[in-house]
């Protein structure tokens, strides 16, 4: 049965933001801008260390949902930490090393694109006639410049991003405050997202049916939350629609003129 609404991710569903970014020439090109003197060995070393750090703080749900509302000053602290306690050659002051974290910043924006096919993808759910609403977590300032640049307002009926909210994804509240502002029941919305938790197993427990954009074709037969459907990306989901579209047209009963 075809939804009423559809909940629709941003980053990684939408648009590139970690699948599609090459991170490590990111880094890399940041770290040899600001140390043109280190080996190539050192460079790599800065940029494992770099990552490591970033693992460990982002693995955390609270740090998680504190850092990527101040997205810059959390990128300064990890590059600041990770070079100063990776045992690296670093003698500058911390201005320097904040430098390496802002340029990488940079470069990532700038590498992030559109995913193949998700603007047409998006015209043809509203062509359905179906109620379209952007749920994002992250800062206010973050996520409207990536909705402000590739022109992405006038697709939905409502944008709810985590900061002008007040609250965000895995937290039920923002599920229901969408649903309520686009007047539906969470049997009649879907959900469609590449994180599993916050697209999938936090959504389902409220009755709304999660899509996962599975971008590496895990094996979802061992999970133990089961998404509605899986797909590889944003634009097969007009597949699912149109087989859904054809199901409901042949139950329909046929009328006599």
């Amino acid at each position: 049965m075809l939804p009423k609404a559809i909940l629709l991710d941003l980053d990684d569903t939408i648009i590139s933001f970690d699948y599609g970014v090459d991170l490590d020439v990111c880094w890399k090109n940041a770290c040899m801008n600001h140390f043109p003197a280190w080996s190539e060995a050192a460079i790599d070393d800065a940029v494992k260390a770099i990552k490591k750090q970033a693992q460990w703080y982002w693995s955390d749900a609270d740090r998680h949902r504190t850092g990527r509302l101040q997205m810059n000053e959390t990128r300064r602290h990890i590059v600041e930490t990770a070079l100063t306690d990776a045992g690296l050659p670093v003698q500058e002051e911390a201005s320097l090393l904040h430098r390496i974290a802002d340029e990488y910043g940079r470069s990532r924006d700038a590498a992030i694109t559109l995913f193949p096919g998700a603007v047409e993808t998006l015209e043809y759910i509203r062509a359905l006639g179906m109620k379209l609403a952007l749920i994002t977590n992250g800062s206010s300032h973050g996520q409207r410049s990536k909705i402000d640049r590739f022109q992405l307002s006038p697709y939905f009926d409502d944008i709810f991003i985590e900061e002008e909210c007040g609250i965000g994804k895995p937290e039920p509240g923002i599920y229901h405050m969408a649903m309520s502002r686009l007047g539906v029941h969470p049997s009649e919305t879907w959900i469609i997202g590449d994180n599993f938790k916050w697209e999938i197993e936090a959504p389902q427990a409220l009755g709304i049916k999660g899509v996962w954009v599975n971008h590496r074709e895990m094996d979802i037969s061992s999970l133990s939350v089961q998404p509605y459907y899986s797909i590889k990306t944003l634009s097969d989901i007009v597949r699912l629609l149109n087989a859904s579209t054809d199901r409901a047209a042949e139950a329909a009963p046929e009328i006599s003129t």
